[in-house]
């Protein structure tokens, strides 16, 4: 069997891989919790762990599609669905761990950053427009909206990470390695996707992709 074409169990067992290790993160914050080795701010850092790992789970699943096209390979674009999922599950604990944990809950603390706080300005909306990505993640979704329109609402994704990254990128004050790797990997993941854009696109998930 070669690497291009791999086998459905072989894929089932990728799957379980890299289930496993997008679990990492979050169990790293939950043992550093428990062992109170969190920092002198431990809200900070769950805060930043979880923001973090949003980000870069959504250019993990801007992956594939590039991916595809320059190796020929089939088979990454059926862990897109879970990759998306994870992005969108540690944005969820980065967004919870702002709102329950930082400002308790306070609505008109939160409006007040929201339109004074430029990087909340920018990351709220970038984060509210992952919901809609990931109700209609399922199979049953895609097809009740149909290829066409299922396609249309997921060009949602490149909005939400250029949001991502442009909230990561106002939200540090000093250091701006990381924001810059972040924004030139997203440079990379769109430039590519209109150098290889095809000519004529095929009825998207007509058999429904298995991922």
């Amino acid at each position: 069997m070669s690497f291009r074409n791999l086998g459905n169990k072989t894929v089932g067992r990728i799957k379980v891989g890299v289930f496993m290790l997008a679990l990492i993160p979050l169990l790293k914050l939950c043992a550093g919790a428990y062992s109170d080795e969190l920092g002198a701010n431990p809200i900070e850092k769950i805060s930043h762990v979880t923001g973090y790992w949003t980000l870069t789970f959504l250019l993990i699943t801007l992956t594939p599609t590039p991916l595809r096209r320059l190796s020929g390979w089939p088979w990454p674009v059926r862990l897109r669905r879970m990759l998306g999922l994870f992005a969108f599950f540690y944005g969820c604990l980065h967004f919870l761990t702002y709102l329950v944990l930082d400002q308790f809950f306070d609505w008109d603390g939160i409006l007040e950053d929201i339109v004074k706080r430029p990087y909340i300005t920018v990351g709220f909306p970038a984060f509210l427009l992952m919901i809609p990505l990931a109700v209609t993640s399922t199979d049953n979704m895609i097809r009740r909206l149909g290829g066409k329109y299922w396609r249309l609402l997921h060009t949602l994704i490149y909005p939400c990470a250029i949001g991502g990254v442009v909230h990561y990128w106002w939200l540090v004050k000093r250091d701006l390695t990381n924001p810059i790797i972040f924004a030139v990997l997203l440079g990379v993941l769109l430039g590519a996707r209109a150098v290889y854009r095809p000519r004529t696109t095929k009825p998207l998930y007509s058999k429904i992709v298995k991922r």
